[in-house]
């Protein structure tokens, strides 16, 4: 497996963490080592317990949708981080940031975004992301995985968690 698979793998997994029904993204920073710092995914902020806030997309109350609570992908990644700083770093993340979260990528030093889908191309604020992010001289690209699916086999690594008795070590 390759490095963008691997980190945007990371990314799809911490997406299926975020209790967002309608859209879950995740986020994957990776600095130039190629080290892991930082992991998010889209929820409410911290200290708002689950449901006290809308995951609706709209609603006639103005305060009832999730848009003006919820913490993005991004954003999570790099207040998760684990290093000092993230620039110079890499992110992955599963959707292309909306312009709040490109800000952020730029203020923090990220050199360069990695994105899964573009699934809002069309809307004003993923067009000023790309404004942004190419002013900043900062590149942007799609990743296009090899395969549509990665298999998680725990049962490979820990073969007797599963009624399967662990192969005998190799004969030395």
């Amino acid at each position: 497996m390759d490095n963008d698979t691997y980190f945007m793998a990371v990314a799809v997994l911490a997406a299926k963490w975020s209790p967002d029904p309608n859209t879950k993204v995740g986020a994957c920073i990776v600095n130039p080592d190629k080290k892991i710092v930082g992991i998010g995914y889209n929820r409410m902020p911290n200290g708002c317990p689950n449901g006290s806030l809308p995951w609706a997309r709209e609603s006639e109350d103005p305060l009832g949708n999730k848009y003006l609570y919820v913490c993005h992908a991004e954003l999570n990644a790099i207040m998760n981080k684990t290093s000092a700083d993230v620039k110079g770093c890499t992110i992955y993340v599963s959707l292309f940031p909306c312009n709040e979260c490109t800000k952020i990528i730029i203020q923090s030093g990220i050199k360069d975004v990695i994105y899964l889908s573009d699934k809002y191309k069309g809307e004003n604020t993923t067009k000023a992301s790309k404004k942004m992010l190419d002013l900043a001289e900062i590149p942007y690209r799609v990743f296009l995985p090899a395969s549509k699916e990665i298999v998680i086999d725990f049962g490979e690594i820990a073969p007797g968690l599963f009624g399967n008795p662990p192969a005998d070590p190799p004969a030395d």
